[in-house]
């Protein structure tokens, strides 16, 4: 008899294999170390194998932990304050991001980070600056980062409809010497840690930036996180300075290629969807985000269509409010089949697939996890069948748990989380944090926040601040 670290029994395994969702019943998964060893017949595991710790997960569904491919987890400080407005990024968040501290943004983020967490994300692709410190956090719960520092050369202010952002090159190379710094430190430390390239986007660096930015990464085998024709602002900015649409100037510079990982394309018709899938880069759609912010549904099918990988992301809480990729996993389906007028589009198997291998594939990190198979990491989690959202469950003649995970289920379900083979998460409680200190430390923060932020606030006079007052808020 073999002995490993962990034996995971459960009536349901959704291991993400092959074109579906490998499906798996009758099996207990062997892991040891920090990967899957095997999957064994259920009445052979015990004769095979003798574990440090079994799982005994008798009312669930084993599946990938999921990947949050797209994070702004320190905006959590201003979750709820810049919703239901035009020109979101200089109307609606501008005002509390200028009167943001560091100290406030890195404990909300920490916050933010739990709730992921929580919900059943297990790799976190969070994106700021100064992410020494949520690297350290991400670190400290034993979940997975795919961490980006933010690159901008662009003045922080507040800009006008139609005005041009003002650029300081000193800027743009101090924010990139940092991401060089923020690799050198984190990349693959303690095996969960991966550091990517992050230009804020096109219209926020020069091209001689970008272009510097691209030999950094691909020097270092890593990817490029960018939020890439994120909107009709950006597409203004590039047209009036270059002449060209964002999609275009960036395949003339030479951008488009598979060490770029392309964020939201809001703004990107069908064709300019296709054509970055064609040329390799992944994509990233964050589908609640961008349609309360722009109200937009953006061209991931057109861009899966063309081939291309598609991961999932929760963005900000300014602007989505949630850090639950369940709820984006809903919300791509349902965003799809209106847009579309189709019921059929974008069914529930494959919303999970970008939560797990596709967005995996999308994001550099399927070599490792998004799939539950022999020889990657062992990061899964179990979902409680016996909860209202997840019943009754039906095997025969077809299997309704995954389309309840879906549309009904809300995060609350998942009880465990593992990765590298180590629990962080049992029965909604993170083992290696303590939540409510982090709960108390953020309490602190608003008043102070929003004094700074009221004059600037009331004077864009925004829809919000037309909201308060009205009476409406």
């Amino acid at each position: 008899m073999k002995k490993v670290d962990m034996i995971v029994k459960a009536p349901f395994f959704y291991t993400m294999q092959g074109e579906g969702v490998g499906f798996k019943s009758g099996v207990a998964m062997v892991v040891d170390g920090s990967k899957i060893m095997d999957f064994v017949p259920l009445d052979r595991v015990d004769k095979e194998y003798e574990a440090e710790e079994v799982l005994d997960m008798s009312h669930h569904a084993i599946f990938p932990g999921f990947i949050d491919a797209h994070m702004h987890t320190p905006d959590n400080i201003f979750r709820g304050l810049a919703q239901d407005t035009n020109s979101w990024m200089m109307y609606g968040l501008q005002p509390f991001s200028n009167a943001g501290r560091k100290e406030e943004r890195v404990a909300a983020g920490r916050l933010a980070i739990v709730e992921a967490i929580k919900a059943g994300t297990t790799t976190l692709g969070d994106y700021h600056q100064g992410m020494d410190e949520t690297c350290a956090f991400i670190d400290k719960t034993g979940a997975r980062g795919n961490i980006t520092q933010l690159i901008r050369a662009a003045k922080q202010r507040v800009y006008k409809t139609g005005e041009l952002y003002e650029f300081v090159d000193e800027d743009g190379e101090k924010s990139l010497n940092e991401n060089i710094e923020l690799f050198e430190k984190w990349h693959n430390k303690n095996g969960r840690m991966r550091i990517l390239f992050g230009p804020q986007g096109a219209d926020f660096v020069s091209p001689e930036l970008l272009l510097k930015i691209q030999k950094a990464a691909k020097e270092r085998n890593t990817k490029i996180h960018m939020h890439v024709q994120q909107g009709d602002r950006e597409t203004y900015q590039i047209v009036e300075r270059y002449g060209k649409r964002p999609t275009e100037f960036l395949d003339d510079l030479g951008y488009l290629d598979s060490t770029l990982i392309a964020v939201h394309l809001t703004d990107c018709n069908d064709e300019e969807a296709a054509l970055i899938a064609k040329r390799g880069a992944g994509m990233i759609v964050n589908p609640a985000s961008i349609g309360i912010i722009d109200g937009i549904v953006c061209p991931s099918m057109a861009f899966q269509n063309a081939g291309g990988n598609v991961a999932l992301g929760s963005d900000q809480a300014p602007g989505n409010n949630c850090h639950n990729i369940i709820h984006e996993m809903k919300n791509v389906c349902l965003f799809n089949k209106i847009k579309y007028g189709n019921p059929e589009v974008m069914p529930a198997w494959r919303a999970l697939r970008m939560a797990t291998i596709e967005g995996a594939k999308a994001v550099g990190v399927d070599d490792i996890v998004g799939s539950l198979e022999p020889g990657k990491q062992a990061d899964f989690i179990a979902v409680d069948l016996d909860t209202t959202s997840m019943m009754p469950v039906y095997t025969y003649p077809m299997r309704n748990i995954v389309p309840n995970l879906v549309y009904s289920a809300r995060g609350r379900e998942v009880v465990l989380s593992v990765v590298a083979g180590k629990v962080i998460m049992r029965d909604q409680k993170l083992l290696n944090v303590d939540e409510q200190q982090l709960i108390e430390e953020v309490k602190k923060y608003p008043a102070e926040v929003g004094k700074r932020a009221a004059k600037e606030f009331f004077e864009i006079h925004g829809t919000n601040a037309q909201f308060m007052e009205e009476d409406k808020l």
